[in-house]
């Protein structure tokens, strides 16, 4: 499969019984879900909770979403801070017919251009699939570098930039530095229309665990340009971000009936969200205007 044919990719969560265990039959659900939406697969990212992981049961979600052999690219998530284990982590997904790997600004450390230009490089000289790199100076404690960008971009790997400082100037210097061949998705649901005219090829989401068909209607309807048509959607998917995510999303797809338990691995509680509100409004309107669409009816 064509890793640039699918300008969405769903940053899937991580399903857990109540006892803190993997939901393997809740998982499979999900994989279905965005199969069926016709959404690229990103499992182990942050909103798969991958450091509240340990190795054995990343493997085994590896293994189990490989074994079920979807029809949509999958893209396994790659992050940490000591390199060698990093590695040792590529070399494991190399066994795998996956196509393509996020590979996450290293946490903690606060790499400058050159760190960062050793570490991805070497990422990048390992795998043998394409990669997006991920800029997420939230999580990381330190952005990208642009020049690090610059001096990546001719390597055959390099695939993507997921783009999730949420602003306009960062997203215009990353598309100038990666050049024509890479190409810029937004990691932040909200900002897509922003994006577009600037550049952007698609979205990594986190909403499309909650509603995968509507998102993949309200990305298809971004990249043409249909703004009015999609305003309500920032209100709609920044409700998802009303307490660390994936806490929100899990949440509403445990109401939605989508999960069997809505729990999260320390650090992360379920019982940080207080207010379910502004998540079942958006919900009800979510689908309000996906019905309303396919009807051809005005919301």
């Amino acid at each position: 499969m064509n890793v640039r044919n699918y300008p969405l990719w769903t940053a899937l969560v991580t399903p857990l019984c109540k006892d803190g265990s993997i939901d393997y039959p809740a998982l499979k659900k999900l994989i279905h879900a965005q199969e069926e939406a016709h959404n690229g697969l990103l499992i182990l990212g942050s909103t798969g909770e991958s450091l509240n992981l340990d190795e054995s049961e990343r493997r085994s979600i590896v293994e189990f979403t490989v074994a079920h052999s979807p029809k949509i690219p999958i893209m396994v998530g790659v992050g940490g801070i000591n390199l060698k284990e990093t590695l040792n982590w590529l070399s494991f997904l190399e066994k795998f017919p996956l196509h393509a790997y996020l590979l996450v600004v290293p946490l903690y450390a606060k790499p400058g251009i050159m760190g960062q230009y050793y570490w991805f490089k070497a990422l990048l000289d390992h795998a043998t699939r394409p990669c997006m790199i991920y800029n997420i100076p939230g999580r990381s404690a330190t952005s990208l570098q642009f020049e690090t960008v610059r001096k990546l971009k001719g390597h055959a790997n390099f695939w993507a930039i997921k783009e999730a400082s949420g602003k306009e100037s960062d997203f215009k210097i990353y598309k100038e530095a990666a050049g024509s061949s890479i190409q810029i998705f937004s990691g932040d649901d909200a900002l897509l229309p922003t994006f577009v005219p600037l550049g952007c090829e698609g979205l990594v989401s986190v909403a499309s665990n909650a509603w995968p068909k509507e998102t993949h209607l309200y990305v298809k309807m971004a990249l043409k340009g249909a703004t009015n048509e999609i305003k309500a959607w920032a209100k709609w998917s920044n409700v998802l971000f009303n307490a660390s995510n994936p806490v929100p999303i899990k949440r509403l797809m445990f109401e939605q009936g989508q999960i069997n338990s809505p729990k999260l691995r320390p650090p992360l509680s379920d019982e940080d969200l207080l207010d379910m509100t502004p998540l079942m409004t958006a919900d009800q309107e979510v689908r309000n205007w996906f019905s309303c669409k396919n009807s051809g009816v005005a919301p």
